[in-house]
Protein backbone atom coordinates (compact mmCIF):
# COMPACT_ATOMS: atom_id res chain seq x y z
CA UNK A 1 0.00 0.00 0.00
CA UNK A 2 1.36 3.81 -0.65
CA UNK A 3 1.98 6.00 1.95
CA UNK A 4 0.72 9.94 1.73
CA UNK A 5 3.86 10.63 1.29
CA UNK A 6 4.78 8.46 -1.61
CA UNK A 7 1.56 9.22 -3.19
CA UNK A 8 2.35 12.75 -4.26
CA UNK A 9 5.29 11.61 -5.56
CA UNK A 10 3.15 10.04 -8.41
CA UNK A 11 0.80 12.58 -8.97
CA UNK A 12 1.81 14.63 -12.56
CA UNK A 13 1.40 18.29 -12.83
CA UNK A 14 -0.90 18.17 -15.61
CA UNK A 15 -3.54 16.48 -12.08
CA UNK A 16 -1.92 18.72 -9.80
CA UNK A 17 -3.35 21.72 -11.69
CA UNK A 18 -6.71 20.50 -11.38
CA UNK A 19 -6.83 19.85 -7.23
CA UNK A 20 -9.43 21.99 -4.91
CA UNK A 21 -9.01 20.31 -1.99
CA UNK A 22 -6.00 18.73 -0.76
CA UNK A 23 -4.26 19.87 1.83
CA UNK A 24 -1.06 21.57 1.13
CA UNK A 25 2.05 19.21 0.76
CA UNK A 26 4.24 21.94 1.36
CA UNK A 27 8.06 21.82 2.30
CA UNK A 28 7.46 24.76 5.08
CA UNK A 29 4.45 26.87 5.10
CA UNK A 30 6.05 29.81 7.49
CA UNK A 31 7.70 31.69 4.68
CA UNK A 32 6.03 34.47 4.34
CA UNK A 33 5.46 35.78 0.38
CA UNK A 34 8.48 37.79 0.65
CA UNK A 35 10.80 34.90 1.97
CA UNK A 36 9.44 32.73 -0.59
CA UNK A 37 9.48 34.72 -3.24
CA UNK A 38 11.47 32.83 -6.19
CA UNK A 39 13.52 35.93 -6.99
CA UNK A 40 14.75 35.91 -3.78
CA UNK A 41 15.10 32.20 -3.05
CA UNK A 42 17.10 31.91 -6.13
CA UNK A 43 15.05 28.67 -7.78
CA UNK A 44 16.98 28.20 -11.44
CA UNK A 45 18.83 31.16 -11.25
CA UNK A 46 22.18 30.78 -13.57
CA UNK A 47 24.07 29.20 -16.19
CA UNK A 48 23.89 26.34 -14.99
CA UNK A 49 21.82 26.97 -11.71
CA UNK A 50 23.31 25.15 -8.59
CA UNK A 51 22.41 22.17 -7.35
CA UNK A 52 20.19 22.70 -4.72
CA UNK A 53 18.31 25.43 -7.04
CA UNK A 54 17.27 23.33 -9.89
CA UNK A 55 13.81 22.43 -10.52
CA UNK A 56 13.45 19.62 -13.22
CA UNK A 57 11.42 16.51 -14.12
CA UNK A 58 11.46 13.74 -13.51
CA UNK A 59 11.87 14.82 -10.00
CA UNK A 60 8.47 14.77 -7.90
CA UNK A 61 8.86 17.99 -5.81
CA UNK A 62 8.74 20.55 -7.94
CA UNK A 63 4.80 21.32 -7.40
CA UNK A 64 5.61 21.77 -3.02
CA UNK A 65 6.33 25.06 -1.87
CA UNK A 66 8.11 26.75 -2.16
CA UNK A 67 9.50 25.75 -5.45
CA UNK A 68 5.69 25.86 -6.06
CA UNK A 69 5.80 30.08 -6.36
CA UNK A 70 8.64 29.07 -9.28
CA UNK A 71 6.58 26.65 -10.74
CA UNK A 72 3.33 27.74 -11.62
CA UNK A 73 5.19 30.16 -14.41
CA UNK A 74 6.96 27.55 -15.84
CA UNK A 75 4.81 24.76 -16.99
CA UNK A 76 6.17 24.60 -20.47
CA UNK A 77 9.66 23.83 -18.78
CA UNK A 78 8.01 20.68 -17.12
CA UNK A 79 5.45 18.79 -19.29
CA UNK A 80 4.35 18.77 -22.64
CA UNK A 81 1.94 21.70 -23.65
CA UNK A 82 -0.22 22.61 -26.47
CA UNK A 83 -0.60 25.86 -28.00
CA UNK A 84 -4.29 27.85 -27.62
CA UNK A 85 -3.28 30.35 -30.49
CA UNK A 86 -4.17 34.39 -30.37
CA UNK A 87 -3.90 34.39 -33.96
CA UNK A 88 -1.92 36.89 -35.80
CA UNK A 89 -4.19 40.28 -35.14
CA UNK A 90 -2.90 42.74 -33.11
CA UNK A 91 -3.79 42.48 -29.69
CA UNK A 92 -6.94 44.85 -28.15
CA UNK A 93 -5.64 47.48 -25.57
CA UNK A 94 -6.23 48.14 -22.39
CA UNK A 95 -7.15 51.63 -20.65
CA UNK A 96 -6.26 52.23 -17.24
CA UNK A 97 -6.89 54.65 -14.65
CA UNK A 98 -5.33 53.65 -11.91
CA UNK A 99 -6.14 54.13 -8.48
CA UNK A 100 -3.70 54.42 -5.53
CA UNK A 101 -6.27 54.53 -2.88
CA UNK A 102 -7.12 50.93 -3.65
CA UNK A 103 -4.03 49.95 -1.63
CA UNK A 104 -5.21 51.04 1.95
CA UNK A 105 -8.90 50.00 1.28
CA UNK A 106 -10.09 47.99 4.56
CA UNK A 107 -11.86 44.73 5.18
CA UNK A 108 -12.13 42.56 7.91
CA UNK A 109 -11.68 38.27 7.34
CA UNK A 110 -14.11 36.28 7.93
CA UNK A 111 -13.91 34.94 11.52
CA UNK A 112 -11.77 37.71 12.29
CA UNK A 113 -11.74 41.26 14.47
CA UNK A 114 -8.85 42.71 13.18
CA UNK A 115 -9.05 44.64 9.90
CA UNK A 116 -6.94 44.06 6.95
CA UNK A 117 -5.70 46.59 4.24
CA UNK A 118 -5.90 45.27 0.65
CA UNK A 119 -2.49 45.80 0.39
CA UNK A 120 -1.80 43.19 3.23
CA UNK A 121 -4.37 40.68 1.68
CA UNK A 122 -2.00 40.19 -1.38
CA UNK A 123 0.85 39.13 0.67
CA UNK A 124 -1.32 36.94 2.75
CA UNK A 125 -2.24 35.16 -0.38
CA UNK A 126 1.01 35.53 -1.90
CA UNK A 127 -0.38 36.83 -4.90
CA UNK A 128 2.15 36.53 -8.21
CA UNK A 129 -0.33 38.94 -10.21
CA UNK A 130 -3.80 40.86 -9.78
CA UNK A 131 -5.92 42.95 -11.82
CA UNK A 132 -9.31 44.96 -11.18
CA UNK A 133 -11.30 46.16 -13.89
CA UNK A 134 -13.93 48.92 -13.11
CA UNK A 135 -15.93 50.22 -16.01
CA UNK A 136 -14.27 48.63 -18.92
CA UNK A 137 -10.50 49.96 -17.17
CA UNK A 138 -7.68 48.88 -15.42
CA UNK A 139 -7.47 50.69 -12.07
CA UNK A 140 -5.23 48.54 -10.45
CA UNK A 141 -2.86 45.44 -11.45
CA UNK A 142 0.56 44.35 -9.46
CA UNK A 143 2.64 41.60 -10.78
CA UNK A 144 5.90 40.36 -8.73
CA UNK A 145 7.35 37.05 -7.82
CA UNK A 146 7.73 34.53 -10.75
CA UNK A 147 5.04 36.91 -12.64
CA UNK A 148 5.97 39.93 -15.47
CA UNK A 149 4.09 40.96 -18.15
CA UNK A 150 5.92 38.73 -20.60
CA UNK A 151 4.94 35.28 -18.61
CA UNK A 152 2.07 33.02 -18.40
CA UNK A 153 0.67 31.69 -15.13
CA UNK A 154 -1.19 28.29 -14.06
CA UNK A 155 -4.80 28.96 -13.98
CA UNK A 156 -5.15 25.55 -12.72
CA UNK A 157 -8.74 25.00 -12.74
CA UNK A 158 -10.06 27.97 -14.07
CA UNK A 159 -9.44 26.02 -17.38
CA UNK A 160 -12.78 24.07 -16.22
CA UNK A 161 -14.71 27.47 -16.36
CA UNK A 162 -12.78 27.81 -20.08
CA UNK A 163 -14.24 24.39 -20.85
CA UNK A 164 -17.81 25.19 -19.32
CA UNK A 165 -17.89 28.44 -21.21
CA UNK A 166 -17.16 26.33 -24.22
CA UNK A 167 -19.85 24.03 -23.71
CA UNK A 168 -22.82 26.39 -22.86
CA UNK A 169 -22.10 28.59 -26.09
CA UNK A 170 -22.50 25.29 -28.00
CA UNK A 171 -25.93 23.93 -26.59
CA UNK A 172 -27.20 28.29 -26.51
CA UNK A 173 -26.27 27.80 -30.49
CA UNK A 174 -28.07 24.41 -30.57
CA UNK A 175 -24.96 22.50 -31.70
CA UNK A 176 -24.91 20.49 -28.51
CA UNK A 177 -28.09 19.23 -26.39
CA UNK A 178 -27.27 19.34 -22.98
CA UNK A 179 -30.50 16.80 -22.20
CA UNK A 180 -28.69 14.21 -24.31
CA UNK A 181 -27.13 11.55 -22.65
CA UNK A 182 -23.54 11.17 -22.79
CA UNK A 183 -23.34 7.84 -24.53
CA UNK A 184 -25.45 8.85 -27.41
CA UNK A 185 -22.49 11.15 -27.92
CA UNK A 186 -19.98 9.71 -26.85
CA UNK A 187 -20.66 5.54 -27.06
CA UNK A 188 -17.39 4.54 -25.43
CA UNK A 189 -18.62 5.79 -22.41
CA UNK A 190 -21.82 3.84 -22.65
CA UNK A 191 -21.11 1.30 -20.13
CA UNK A 192 -19.22 3.84 -17.76
CA UNK A 193 -20.51 5.96 -15.18
CA UNK A 194 -20.85 8.52 -17.51
CA UNK A 195 -23.17 6.53 -20.09
CA UNK A 196 -26.55 7.61 -18.85
CA UNK A 197 -25.70 10.82 -17.26
CA UNK A 198 -26.80 13.93 -19.28
CA UNK A 199 -24.35 16.62 -21.02
CA UNK A 200 -25.80 19.29 -18.34
CA UNK A 201 -25.08 17.04 -14.99
CA UNK A 202 -21.67 16.53 -16.31
CA UNK A 203 -21.35 19.97 -16.92
CA UNK A 204 -22.61 21.66 -13.45
CA UNK A 205 -20.76 18.47 -12.33
CA UNK A 206 -24.18 16.47 -10.65
CA UNK A 207 -23.15 13.27 -11.95
CA UNK A 208 -22.82 10.43 -9.41
CA UNK A 209 -19.77 8.07 -10.01
CA UNK A 210 -18.01 5.63 -8.23
CA UNK A 211 -15.01 7.87 -8.15
CA UNK A 212 -12.72 9.46 -5.35
CA UNK A 213 -10.68 12.33 -5.16
CA UNK A 214 -9.58 12.01 -1.54
CA UNK A 215 -5.66 12.40 -1.58
CA UNK A 216 -5.22 11.12 2.33
CA UNK A 217 -6.53 7.74 1.46
CA UNK A 218 -3.76 5.90 -1.37
CA UNK A 219 -6.03 3.80 -2.37
CA UNK A 220 -8.30 6.66 -4.00
CA UNK A 221 -9.15 6.45 -7.83
CA UNK A 222 -7.32 9.60 -7.96
CA UNK A 223 -3.63 8.27 -7.85
CA UNK A 224 -5.31 5.46 -10.89
CA UNK A 225 -6.20 8.54 -12.69
CA UNK A 226 -2.99 10.32 -11.99
CA UNK A 227 -1.41 7.51 -13.71
CA UNK A 228 -3.28 6.91 -16.99
CA UNK A 229 -3.29 11.21 -17.47
CA UNK A 230 1.01 11.34 -16.87
CA UNK A 231 2.06 12.39 -20.35
CA UNK A 232 5.52 10.86 -18.98
CA UNK A 233 6.54 7.13 -19.68
CA UNK A 234 4.76 4.71 -17.56
CA UNK A 235 6.83 2.65 -15.57
CA UNK A 236 7.95 -1.20 -16.32
CA UNK A 237 4.73 -3.32 -16.25
CA UNK A 238 1.90 -0.89 -16.17
CA UNK A 239 -1.39 -1.97 -17.45
CA UNK A 240 -3.63 0.40 -16.76
CA UNK A 241 -5.37 3.03 -18.98
CA UNK A 242 -3.16 5.54 -20.75
CA UNK A 243 -4.64 8.94 -21.65
CA UNK A 244 -8.14 10.64 -20.37
CA UNK A 245 -9.87 8.99 -22.49
CA UNK A 246 -9.01 5.98 -21.77
CA UNK A 247 -9.17 6.44 -18.02
CA UNK A 248 -12.98 7.60 -18.38
CA UNK A 249 -13.99 4.48 -19.72
CA UNK A 250 -12.90 2.75 -16.72
CA UNK A 251 -15.47 4.87 -14.03
CA UNK A 252 -18.44 3.34 -13.04
CA UNK A 253 -21.44 4.98 -11.45
CA UNK A 254 -22.45 4.95 -7.70
CA UNK A 255 -25.63 6.54 -6.82
CA UNK A 256 -28.21 8.90 -8.91
CA UNK A 257 -27.44 11.56 -11.19
CA UNK A 258 -28.66 15.28 -10.76
CA UNK A 259 -29.00 14.61 -6.86
CA UNK A 260 -25.65 16.03 -5.51
CA UNK A 261 -22.90 18.17 -6.56
CA UNK A 262 -19.42 16.41 -6.31
CA UNK A 263 -16.54 18.38 -7.71
CA UNK A 264 -14.38 15.93 -9.59
CA UNK A 265 -12.33 16.61 -11.90
CA UNK A 266 -13.20 14.04 -14.77
CA UNK A 267 -16.08 15.57 -15.29
CA UNK A 268 -14.38 18.36 -17.04
CA UNK A 269 -12.26 15.55 -19.21
CA UNK A 270 -15.74 13.86 -20.16
CA UNK A 271 -16.58 17.45 -21.10
CA UNK A 272 -13.88 18.03 -23.01
CA UNK A 273 -14.17 14.76 -25.04
CA UNK A 274 -17.90 15.94 -25.65
CA UNK A 275 -17.12 19.20 -26.99
CA UNK A 276 -14.16 17.55 -29.18
CA UNK A 277 -16.53 15.06 -30.23
CA UNK A 278 -19.31 17.47 -31.89
CA UNK A 279 -17.34 20.25 -32.49
CA UNK A 280 -14.88 17.69 -34.43
CA UNK A 281 -11.62 20.04 -32.89
CA UNK A 282 -9.29 19.96 -29.71
CA UNK A 283 -9.92 21.90 -26.71
CA UNK A 284 -7.06 23.93 -27.12
CA UNK A 285 -8.12 24.81 -30.87
CA UNK A 286 -11.81 25.17 -30.36
CA UNK A 287 -10.67 28.28 -27.45
CA UNK A 288 -8.26 29.82 -29.97
CA UNK A 289 -10.91 30.07 -32.41
CA UNK A 290 -14.15 31.00 -30.49
CA UNK A 291 -12.42 32.85 -27.56
CA UNK A 292 -8.41 33.73 -27.83
CA UNK A 293 -8.31 34.48 -31.64
CA UNK A 294 -11.45 36.86 -30.67
CA UNK A 295 -10.32 38.77 -27.58
CA UNK A 296 -7.38 41.05 -28.81
CA UNK A 297 -5.30 38.75 -26.99
CA UNK A 298 -1.62 39.47 -26.15
CA UNK A 299 0.05 36.22 -25.68
CA UNK A 300 -0.91 32.49 -26.95
CA UNK A 301 -2.17 30.70 -23.82
CA UNK A 302 -0.96 26.73 -23.46
CA UNK A 303 -2.48 23.75 -21.93
CA UNK A 304 -0.62 20.51 -20.90
CA UNK A 305 -1.40 17.45 -22.69
CA UNK A 306 -1.58 13.69 -21.77
CA UNK A 307 0.80 10.84 -23.33
CA UNK A 308 -1.52 10.87 -26.58
CA UNK A 309 -1.78 14.76 -26.89
CA UNK A 310 -5.19 15.24 -25.57
CA UNK A 311 -5.41 18.75 -23.84
CA UNK A 312 -6.13 18.65 -20.06
CA UNK A 313 -9.86 20.54 -19.86
CA UNK A 314 -9.82 20.39 -16.20
CA UNK A 315 -6.62 22.16 -15.40
CA UNK A 316 -3.65 22.20 -17.85
CA UNK A 317 -4.35 26.35 -19.31
CA UNK A 318 -1.40 28.43 -18.95
CA UNK A 319 -2.17 32.37 -19.32
CA UNK A 320 -1.48 35.89 -19.45
CA UNK A 321 -2.16 38.04 -16.71
CA UNK A 322 -3.66 40.67 -19.25
CA UNK A 323 -5.56 37.90 -21.41
CA UNK A 324 -7.26 36.30 -18.26
CA UNK A 325 -8.39 40.04 -17.36
CA UNK A 326 -9.94 40.23 -21.64
CA UNK A 327 -11.64 36.77 -20.35
CA UNK A 328 -13.22 38.70 -17.21
CA UNK A 329 -14.25 41.44 -19.41
CA UNK A 330 -15.50 38.98 -22.37
CA UNK A 331 -18.02 37.48 -19.33
CA UNK A 332 -19.00 40.74 -17.93
CA UNK A 333 -19.89 42.20 -21.18
CA UNK A 334 -21.68 39.08 -21.71
CA UNK A 335 -20.29 38.03 -25.02
CA UNK A 336 -18.90 41.34 -26.32
CA UNK A 337 -15.52 42.12 -26.90
CA UNK A 338 -13.76 44.99 -28.61
CA UNK A 339 -17.28 45.93 -30.89
CA UNK A 340 -17.72 42.10 -31.59
CA UNK A 341 -20.18 39.58 -30.55
CA UNK A 342 -18.62 36.73 -29.82
CA UNK A 343 -21.31 34.52 -28.76
CA UNK A 344 -24.97 35.23 -27.53
CA UNK A 345 -25.70 37.18 -24.45
CA UNK A 346 -27.76 33.95 -23.37
CA UNK A 347 -24.66 32.25 -22.73
CA UNK A 348 -23.50 34.29 -19.74
CA UNK A 349 -27.25 35.06 -18.35
CA UNK A 350 -27.35 30.81 -18.22
CA UNK A 351 -24.47 31.14 -15.98
CA UNK A 352 -24.98 33.89 -14.10
CA UNK A 353 -28.78 31.91 -13.34
CA UNK A 354 -26.97 29.38 -11.52
CA UNK A 355 -27.27 26.05 -10.69
CA UNK A 356 -29.52 23.60 -8.34
CA UNK A 357 -28.56 24.86 -4.65
CA UNK A 358 -29.92 22.44 -3.00
CA UNK A 359 -27.35 19.75 -5.29
CA UNK A 360 -24.78 22.24 -4.19
CA UNK A 361 -25.41 22.61 -0.30
CA UNK A 362 -24.50 18.94 0.09
CA UNK A 363 -21.08 18.92 -0.89
CA UNK A 364 -20.73 21.36 2.22
CA UNK A 365 -18.70 24.49 1.16
CA UNK A 366 -18.01 26.30 4.70
CA UNK A 367 -17.26 29.79 2.81
CA UNK A 368 -19.64 29.20 -0.12
CA UNK A 369 -23.13 28.64 2.27
CA UNK A 370 -25.97 29.19 -0.78
CA UNK A 371 -23.99 29.40 -3.30
CA UNK A 372 -24.09 27.20 -6.60
CA UNK A 373 -21.96 25.74 -9.70
CA UNK A 374 -23.27 26.53 -13.96
CA UNK A 375 -21.81 25.42 -16.32
CA UNK A 376 -18.65 25.08 -14.22
CA UNK A 377 -18.46 28.57 -13.02
CA UNK A 378 -18.98 29.46 -9.28
CA UNK A 379 -21.96 31.29 -7.91
CA UNK A 380 -21.63 33.29 -4.82
CA UNK A 381 -24.36 33.98 -2.28
CA UNK A 382 -25.56 37.76 -3.29
CA UNK A 383 -28.53 39.52 -4.08
CA UNK A 384 -27.08 40.02 -7.73
CA UNK A 385 -25.48 37.24 -9.80
CA UNK A 386 -21.22 37.07 -8.62
CA UNK A 387 -19.65 34.42 -10.11
CA UNK A 388 -16.27 33.48 -10.87
CA UNK A 389 -13.57 30.70 -11.99
CA UNK A 390 -11.33 29.53 -9.70
CA UNK A 391 -8.26 26.96 -9.53
CA UNK A 392 -6.43 25.67 -5.96
CA UNK A 393 -3.57 28.08 -4.80
CA UNK A 394 -5.92 31.29 -5.18
CA UNK A 395 -6.58 31.19 -8.96
CA UNK A 396 -9.62 33.22 -10.16
CA UNK A 397 -11.65 35.61 -12.07
CA UNK A 398 -14.13 36.82 -10.35
CA UNK A 399 -16.86 38.79 -12.07
CA UNK A 400 -19.39 41.16 -10.26
CA UNK A 401 -21.49 42.74 -12.86
CA UNK A 402 -23.58 44.98 -10.77
CA UNK A 403 -20.10 47.06 -9.73
CA UNK A 404 -19.20 46.67 -12.93
CA UNK A 405 -15.76 44.87 -11.55
CA UNK A 406 -13.46 42.61 -12.73
CA UNK A 407 -11.08 41.00 -10.27
CA UNK A 408 -8.42 38.72 -11.89
CA UNK A 409 -5.68 36.86 -9.57
CA UNK A 410 -2.51 34.68 -10.19
CA UNK A 411 -1.33 33.25 -7.05
CA UNK A 412 0.75 30.23 -5.36
CA UNK A 413 -0.17 29.71 -1.82
CA UNK A 414 1.41 27.17 -0.16
CA UNK A 415 -1.93 25.01 0.42
CA UNK A 416 -4.03 24.18 -2.36
CA UNK A 417 -7.51 24.87 -1.12
CA UNK A 418 -9.03 27.77 -1.53
CA UNK A 419 -11.00 27.39 1.83
CA UNK A 420 -7.75 28.27 3.25
CA UNK A 421 -7.97 31.67 1.28
CA UNK A 422 -11.37 32.37 0.83
CA UNK A 423 -11.72 33.82 4.19
CA UNK A 424 -9.21 36.65 3.40
CA UNK A 425 -10.21 37.06 -0.70
CA UNK A 426 -14.04 36.86 -0.54
CA UNK A 427 -14.45 40.02 1.60
CA UNK A 428 -11.66 41.88 0.04
CA UNK A 429 -13.09 41.91 -3.03
CA UNK A 430 -16.59 42.96 -1.28
CA UNK A 431 -14.60 46.05 -0.20
CA UNK A 432 -13.00 46.96 -3.46
CA UNK A 433 -16.56 46.17 -4.70
CA UNK A 434 -18.05 48.11 -2.47
CA UNK A 435 -15.21 51.43 -2.87
CA UNK A 436 -16.17 51.51 -6.33
CA UNK A 437 -19.67 51.60 -6.40
CA UNK A 438 -19.30 54.73 -4.41
CA UNK A 439 -16.75 56.32 -6.05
Amino acid sequence: MLTLQHSFALLPLTLALGLTSVSGHAESTSLTAKESDPQKLGWMQGFPPPKDKLITQPQSDFFSFPKLRWTVCHIRELMPTTEVSRGIGAPSKLDYALDKNIDAITFTPTNSKRPMTWRQSLDANYTDGIMILHHGKVVYERQNGCLNELGNHAAMSMTKSMTGLLAEILVTEGKLDDKALVASIIPELAKSGFGDATVRQVMDMTTALDYSEDYADPDAEIWKYSEAASPLPKPKGYSGPNGYFEYLQTVPKKGEHGVEFNYRTINSDALGWIISRTTGKAIDDLLSERIWQKIGAEQSAYMTVDAKGTPFAGGGISAGLHDMARIGSLMLNKGEMNGERLFPTAVVDNIEAGGDKGAFAKAGYKQLNNGSYKSMWWLFNNPTPIYAARGVHGQTVYVDPAADMVIVRFSSYPEASNGKIDPTSLPAYKAVANYLIKK
